[in-house]
């Protein structure tokens, strides 16, 4: 089985897939839906065919650990995916992810521009591989 970190957003939902190990990340990819409810049945199915077992979805907070609307949306979002999936999220602080991915990009040469297209993706990744690392 598979654990699958999601990078939740209004427009893009970053989603990364573990290797069988879950030890690494096996692939990563952008779904592009603005409804919540699509966004929870297409990842539903995803996890089905990718044999997840695990999921872990970011969750936004302030730099000062606190939560605000974004994370409510997220939380609801929850809710939705589980039971879409029958699995309960794990939720995750997101906290500097995405600045994080934005410099990645920027390191390997990636355009502002084209940032929007792959952005999401990788701070999935990140928070993948943070889960995966966490020592416990």
């Amino acid at each position: 089985m598979r654990v699958m970190a999601i990078d939740y957003g209004d427009q893009r939902i970053g989603i990364a897939v573990s290797d069988l190990m879950k030890m690494l990340c096996g692939e990563a990819f952008t779904l592009q839906e603005w409804n919540a409810e699509r966004a929870a049945q297409t990842i539903a199915a995803e996890v089905k065919k990718r044999e997840v077992d695990t999921l872990v979805l970011g969750l936004p907070k302030n730099m000062n650990g606190t939560e605000g609307p974004r994370a409510e949306k997220t939380r609801e979002f929850a809710a939705m995916l589980e039971e879409a999936t029958g699995l309960k999220p794990i939720l995750w602080d997101e906290r500097r992810s995405s600045i994080e991915a934005h410099s990645i990009l920027h390191a390997n040469g990636r355009k502002m521009k084209d940032h929007r297209k792959n952005v999401d993706a990788v701070a999935a990744t990140l928070m993948l591989e943070g889960y995966l690392g966490r020592g416990f």
